[in-house]
């Protein structure tokens, strides 16, 4: 019989053992033998449980936490041909979103993961600060060095990165994704800074910006759509570039983004490519998937295609 592994963040709900009884029921029931729960730790969130747990060859592992524990998993399983199940446990279940996978039911979601068809899907790098040798190299992620970091919805710098850091867990766990709203609310006065972008080696006019966003897909949290043309198996990054100056104008970007124009204005520009560099000064905040890498003057950004399978729901 088959068998799967759960990589829990324990501290995304409030009775565990509760959730354990629902994973196991819906696993017995679609057929698996076990459904081992492993918990996530302060120090580790996920990598290496997600290693250990591949040495006994499961059929599947799945990420049941926020979207940090996903990318943790998804990091990991990358490369290896094991599936990646998406359960629900935190503010945004962004990939789980993107493939369609649900995210309002646990059960649901277990019997999905465990009972649904393998899609193949990219992976985007991120190389923090990457040495001159890494910008170099065509396939700079093989071997995976230590300041590589998978996403496998977005990465950003900048204002999409204070978001990110300014919307507690406390807060997100009462309020939801709005607490991504106050956030913004927080950080819509802040300094530009001074951006340069080489997109497949060609590179673009330096504007002063507010944030860059590269996306391995298109939907945010709330069902906003940033990127319209990102697809998760094109093979191809999708960058945004924002540029406002004022309030007014970040009005604009905000009609333009939710109302779901695919046209640019004056304040955001969108391109897809398979390998960004990126410069900024002052150094900026990064983040990949949600997760507060640190502050970086410089980023290389690469596509893996079709390196990731994810488990999702039959249609």
């Amino acid at each position: 019989m088959p068998r799967a592994v759960v990589i829990v963040n324990p501290t995304k709900f409030e009775d565990l053992e509760a959730v354990r009884r629902t994973v196991e029921s819906a696993a017995s029931a679609a057929g698996f033998s076990t459904a081992t729960l492993v918990e996530t730790t302060e120090d580790d969130p996920g990598f290496g449980q997600t290693r250990e747990a591949l040495l006994d060859r499961p059929d599947i592992i799945c990420a049941l936490g926020g979207d940090g524990t996903v990318r943790a998993v998804a990091q990991v399983l990358t490369g290896t041909g094991v599936p990646l199940g998406l359960l629900p446990g935190g503010t945004g279940n962004l990939l789980a979103r993107n493939v369609g996978a649900p995210v309002d039911d646990l059960a649901d979601a277990v019997t999905s993961a465990l009972t649904g068809v393998d899609r193949t899907i990219d992976a985007g790098w991120l190389l923090l600060d990457p040495t001159e040798d890494q910008l170099a190299d065509p396939t700079p992620v093989v071997q995976r060095p230590a300041n590589a970091h998978l996403f496998t919805v977005m990465a950003g710098l900048g204002f999409d990165a204070a978001i990110m850091d300014d919307a507690p867990e406390g807060l997100k766990g009462r309020v939801g994704w709005a607490a991504y709203v106050l956030a913004a609310s927080k950080n819509l006065r802040g300094e530009g800074f001074q951006l340069s972008v080489t997109l497949d080696d060609v590179k673009a006019e330096p504007v002063t910006a507010r944030t860059l966003v590269v996306g391995n897909c298109g939907t945010l949290t709330g069902g906003i759509t940033l990127l319209p043309d990102a697809v998760l198996d094109d093979g191809l990054l999708d960058i945004a570039t924002l540029t406002p100056e004022s309030l007014a104008q970040w009005a604009g970007v905000a009609s333009t983004v939710l109302r779901g124009q695919t046209d640019d204005g004056p304040s955001i520009e969108r391109r897809q490519g398979r390998d960004v560099v990126v410069t900024v000064s002052p150094g900026q905040k990064v983040e990949a998937d949600g997760d507060v890498l640190g502050l970086a003057t410089r980023l290389r950004l690469v596509v893996d295609p079709g390196s990731l399978v994810v488990r999702v729901q039959q249609r």
